[in-house]
């Protein structure tokens, strides 16, 4: 049994970015993983969410019954539980469409046909939401995206037991 730290990404309604960010780190995402286990992301190929998760960054908002499904499960498995970036902290960019309601973004997606759930899309909540409006939030890291360095500080810190100070590293839209 290992006793290095099980660490896994999560990805919501968000455009990418803080994973983006988080392979910036470059040749220092590789030294992370020398003390972690990757145990799910899309960067990698698991499929399943495992129990037992010590630590989980969250990217994006909670925008669809997937998404909410997901950030109940993920919660449940996980100790420390991140929202990485301002889709997750506020719901940011994902939350533009709240004002037009689920009914006008049905109608403009299928050219004004009278609106119905289309087929391989998740059923939109009336509106999206931050994480921490969901689930129980222990650390919020705001930026859009944050930096390869705050990501790299905040893990790094987290694995040594202390406790992260960001507000010196980053703000949100930095």
């Amino acid at each position: 049994m290992s006793d290095r730290k099980k660490l896994a990404t999560v990805w919501l309604d968000g455009c990418s970015g803080c994973h983006m960010s988080i392979l910036d780190m470059d040749e220092r995402l590789l030294d992370l993983l020398a003390q972690v286990d990757l145990v799910y992301s899309p960067l990698v190929d698991q499929k399943q969410f495992p129990d037992g998760v010590d630590i989980t960054l969250v990217e994006g908002a909670v925008s669809s019954e997937d998404d909410l499904k997901k950030i109940q499960m993920v919660r449940s498995k996980t100790h420390t539980l991140i929202s990485l970036g301002d889709c997750a902290v506020t719901a940011n960019v994902p939350s533009m469409r709240n004002p037009i309601g689920v009914r006008a973004i049905l109608e403009r997606v299928s050219d004004g046909v009278a609106p119905r759930q289309p087929v391989n899309v998740p059923l939109l909540l009336a509106n999206a939401r931050p994480v921490h409006n969901f689930v129980k939030v222990d650390i919020f890291v705001p930026g859009c995206p944050p930096s390869a360095d705050v990501i790299h500080s905040l893990l790094l810190d987290l694995l040594a037991g202390r406790s992260p100070d960001l507000h010196a590293l980053t703000r949100f839209g930095a």
